[in-house]
This record gives structure tokens, sequence and C-alpha cells, in this order.
């Protein structure tokens, strides 16, 4: 109990003292993850609502894909990256593998399905209300998508902070394709794992309680959005 007590005080005069070294992984994991989201709300989000709102052949099967993608384990991501962009792959010749734009590749691909199916179920929800009104008045393809995106503005927004959560606590994908590479990929997920083999306590508690405080941060966030759309 009292190395326990002596790590976390460790811990928590490195998070004080905004430590060079927890800087460095906390601000990497911050670049890699919101990139990957916004990567991934730009292709998710009109994905999702275009297997909800329109009629085309193969919609179901792509509904049952993203479905089923949602829950594939994040080492089986890392590995198809890893393949993709490895010397021998198809994309080896740029280079990637083991670089924090590989790192992005991958979360990138995970989070896609999660966007796209939560964002399907909420236009779907929502096109109950609008179908009608969006037949009556003629409205094209891309604007119905345009007007039903705009509606479900403040549940997307959960969607988001969803897949955010999601790509902030992974490890498998990212540890396969960035190689946990010290100064260059280290983000928070691999460097716990690390620090606590290594023993290294105080390091990986501080990592734990930023990663604890983020992932407590976007839950809030996401409640408080619900709630501002459901008085809207």
């Amino acid at each position: 109990m009292h190395d326990f007590s002596q790590a976390m005080a460790l811990a928590l005069t490195m998070i004080a003292t905004l430590d060079a070294g927890l800087i460095k992984i906390v601000g990497l994991s911050l670049r890699v993850s919101l990139t990957a989201v916004a990567a991934a709300t730009l292709i998710g989000l009109p994905l999702g609502a275009a297997v909800a709102a329109l009629s085309f052949p193969g919609r179901r099967a792509v509904a049952i894909l993203l479905n089923t993608m949602m829950g594939l384990p994040p080492v089986v991501v890392g590995l198809v990256v890893y393949l993709l962009l490895s010397r021998s792959g198809p994309f080896g010749v740029l280079g990637l593998l083991f670089t924090p734009t590989a790192m992005i590749v991958a979360q990138t691909v995970m989070i896609v399905p999660i966007v796209a199916s939560l964002s399907r179920q909420t236009v779907e929800d929502l096109l109950i209300e609008y179908d009608d009104l969006l037949r009556v008045t003629g409205t094209g393809p891309f604007r119905t998508l345009a007007t039903l995106l705009a509606e479900a503005r403040w549940s997307l927004v959960t969607t988001v902070l969803a897949g955010f959560g999601r790509a902030s606590a992974e490890v498998g994908a990212v540890m396969i394709v960035g190689g946990n590479i010290e100064h260059v990929t280290r983000v928070m997920t691999t460097a716990i794992a690390l620090e606590t083999s290594k023993g290294d306590l105080p390091m990986a508690l501080a990592l734990g309680l930023v990663l604890m405080t983020l992932s407590l941060a976007v839950n809030l966030t996401a409640s408080l959005l619900k709630e501002t759309g459901g008085r809207a």
C-alpha cells in the first residue's frame, strides 16, 4: 500500500508540474485520435445517413457490414493495416508503417463503422418524422442528407464523441502499426502497457489518470449535449 501511495503521489506531481515526457505522450495521443475522429466523421456521417435515407442496390448488405465491423477486434484491424502498409503490401511504397499516420489510418478504420452505424440509426429515427415532408417537397438526395444531418446534429455530436472515446482508449491496433516507438509513436495506451511492464508505476498511473479524465470529460460532454438536443 505504501508503494502504491508513493507512486500515486509521484503521478500527481508529474501531472501538476506538466512533466515533459508525459505531455509529449498525451499530445501525440490527442493528435492521432482527433485526426482519426475527424476523418471518420467526414466518412461515417454521410455514409450512415445515406444508408438510412437513400435506396440503392446492396443497401441492406452495407448496413449489416457496418454493424458487423463495429465489433471487429482492434488487433485484426491493426494486422490488416499492417499488411497493407508493410513493404510487401500495396501501400508499402509510401513508407507509412510505424508512423503516427499509420496509427491514424488504423483508428479511422475502427471508428468509421461506429460513426456510420450510430448515425444511420439516428437518421432512421428522424426519417420517421421527416419522410413525408421530404417526399412532398421533392427534395433531392444530397439536400435530403444535408437536412437530416443538420436536424440530428446534437445526437450526431454525441456519436462523434463516442468515436473519440473508442479511439483514445485503443491499444491493440496502434501497437501493431505504430510499434510504440519512444518520441515517435508512443501514445497513452501503449505507454501505460509498457511502463506497467517495466514497473514504472508513477508514469503509468499519471497517464491512466489523464486518460480517465479525458474519458470522463467526453461522457459528460455527450450527456450535456444530449440534454441540450432534447430541449431544442
